[in-house]
């Protein structure tokens, strides 16, 4: 009886490691596509800062911001969040002279930039977070 338990707790043990290593493996390989997929961006971008399969809605790794990008709830956004705690048209990023602005739209639970909540238009620098709702970004630019 004690040989057969104790081989059985081998193989299940043998199956706990190498489910452990294909979930490593598997978690580098999206990390590596993740980082192909960033290639294609040439200018500005947000980089979501958030785990994807945490958050109950859908949405992308990172969001390109051309001239001008919006968030918010509204299906009229660049971004659509479904989150009860982002108002329908929470803030905008808006390209001027090569650089880049923020602004809150005015809504309830605000628009934070490094920790800070803003109530007016805020330049954008390398590697700032934003932070509405639960969601955070990291403001990348390329240019």
């Amino acid at each position: 009886m004690f040989n057969i338990l104790s081989i059985l707790a081998k193989y299940v043990f043998v199956f706990i490691i190498y489910t452990f290593i294909f979930l490593i493996i598997r978690m580098i390989y999206l990390d590596i596509n993740s980082l192909s997929k960033l290639e294609n961006y040439n200018g500005a971008y947000l980089k979501l800062l958030n785990r994807l399969e945490n958050l109950p809605y859908k949405l992308n790794d990172s969001y390109s911001i051309g001239q001008e990008i919006s968030l918010g709830r509204s299906n009229n956004n660049d971004i659509v969040l479904k989150d009860p705690y982002i108002s329908k048209r929470h803030f905008r990023i808006v390209k001027d002279e090569n650089e880049y602005f923020i602004e809150d739209l005015n809504s309830s639970n605000g628009t934070y930039v490094n920790g800070e909540r803003i109530f007016d238009v805020k330049k954008l620098a390398y590697g700032d977070i934003i932070k509405v709702g639960n969601i955070e970004f990291m403001f990348i630019n390329l240019e």
